[in-house]
């Protein structure tokens, strides 16, 4: 049983929390890690069911203006990197994403100008290539064996 001076405080604590405006803070930007998994889920039914802008979130983070689609069997998208003239740093935080949302990926190439990762076994893989297109571009490639 609870003290007097404990049943006050308690008291005390609930008033407060009444009191307080609730404040719910949201991230509402897309999340990069549910586009790639989203992206490469669809891989294997070549895409299908996939909107051009499913794939904006990956690209979100480096560049706001990414255009995707999906074309025989490949989905791409490509984006201007924010930093002027450099798709390099971009490049590197498209790699580490990919890496962190997909642990389960093999990452093969690792150059300043190309990340390759693949998931599955040969002859029925999917392959994510992300590498820079020009000086200030990237260019995210996701394919099925």
């Amino acid at each position: 049983m609870k003290t007097p001076i404990e049943r006050l405080a308690t008291g005390a604590a609930l008033a407060l929390a009444l009191a307080a405006p609730l404040t719910v803070h949201a991230d509402d930007s897309a999340s990069p890690c549910a586009a790639l998994k989203r992206i490469v889920a669809a891989a294997p039914q070549h895409f299908a069911g996939l909107r051009a802008d499913d794939g904006r979130a990956v690209a979100q983070p480096y560049g706001d203006d990414a255009q995707c689609a999906a074309s025989r069997g490949t989905y791409q998208c490509m984006w201007s990197g924010r930093d002027a003239g450099s798709g390099t740093n971009a490049l590197e935080g498209v790699g580490a994403d990919i890496a962190s949302c997909l642990p389960d990926a093999t990452h093969d190439v690792n150059s300043p100008n190309r990340q390759h990762f693949y998931l599955g076994a040969r002859g029925s893989r999917t392959e994510i290539t992300a590498q820079t297109d020009g000086g200030a571009r990237v260019k995210l490639t996701v394919s099925h064996q």
